[in-house]
């Protein structure tokens, strides 16, 4: 039986066991490449102590999806390698819990974004190519190479891309000109945030999408406002009900495959972000128990 200790929403052992849980969350406190604040490797321990003082109640739903049963995995340790090294030994991981997952439900808790291409890849891989890739986040982390590295934090998604050109990114606000012609070159369909001002851009988002989606969530979409302890703030960020607009779409017409909450820093004092962070994971969960 796979538990933890301290699991996601603090459930009795009846409802977190390995056996009988329908999802299962993934902490992955890795940080290795982070750019300018640091402390994602603390996030997924912070959303999990966040997870404990949620209500398990979701009056949007009006049901309670933590009855879907959810199992809480012992966090990966990728050791003190080098970040290509740590993607690697994440991806075989990864590889096996799915094997072993069957037809659960994975989140994955970053750390920081860099984790998303074991992830995002093994699915691309499992599917034939036939996933795409829902990216929330500010910036669209197309860069080759940062700070000397192809596997830096910000060039998670052109690992990506060298699998599929199947990419949705959402919230964009901060990009260089080599990415914009990245973006160009390979048709990606992005949604900026100054876009999202203006209505429609959810139906754009979701007629973007093929049958299966895996959606890697950068916490920094959302406004500073609402988002605080991150690495990388951007001005101009996505509401709660942004997300939660397109995210309720994407769940019903969408078969969602899996998932990945990354980049949440926590600041000691402030604890409404990783709180957010923590109610963002159980909305994910709510909404793909309720096609089940």
């Amino acid at each position: 039986m796979w538990t933890d200790r301290r699991n996601f929403l603090d459930l009795p052992p009846e409802l977190c066991n390995w056996e009988t849980a329908s999802v299962v969350i993934l902490p992955i406190p890795y940080e290795a490449t982070t750019s300018w604040g640091t402390g994602t490797r603390e996030g997924p321990a912070a959303i999990i102590e966040a997870s404990r003082y949620l209500e398990w109640y979701d009056e949007e739903l009006d049901r309670e999806p933590y009855e879907a049963g959810v199992c809480t995995l012992p966090a990966i340790d990728l050791g003190t390698v080098g970040p290509e090294p740590a993607i690697a030994r994440l991806r075989a991981l990864y590889d096996d819990l799915l094997e072993a997952a069957g037809d659960r439900f994975v989140i994955g808790l970053g750390g920081e974004h860099s984790i998303s291409s074991a992830p995002a890849t093994a699915w691309v891989d499992r599917l034939g190519g036939d996933v795409t890739i829902l990216q929330f986040d500010a910036h669209t982390d197309l860069r080759d190479r940062h700070h000397d590295s192809p596997w830096n934090h910000a060039c998670v998604m052109r690992r990506v891309l060298e699998r599929t050109r199947n990419i949705v990114s959402v919230g964009i606000r901060a990009l260089t000109l080599e990415e914009r012609g990245v973006i160009r070159e390979h048709g990606i369909e992005v949604v900026f945030a100054h876009e999202m001002r203006h209505p429609g851009w959810v139906e754009r988002a979701v007629r973007a999408l093929g049958k299966n989606v895996y959606i890697t969530f950068d916490v920094d979409f959302f406004d500073p406002s609402l988002m605080p302890a991150t690495g990388t703030p951007e001005p101009g960020g996505g509401g709660w009900w942004d997300a939660l607009d397109l995210l309720s779409r994407v769940f019903r017409e969408r078969n969602v495959v899996g998932a990945d909450v990354v980049e949440l820093a926590p600041r000691r004092g402030e604890e409404a972000s990783a709180f957010t962070a923590a109610k963002l994971a159980y909305k994910m969960i709510g909404f793909w128990s309720e096609g089940r």
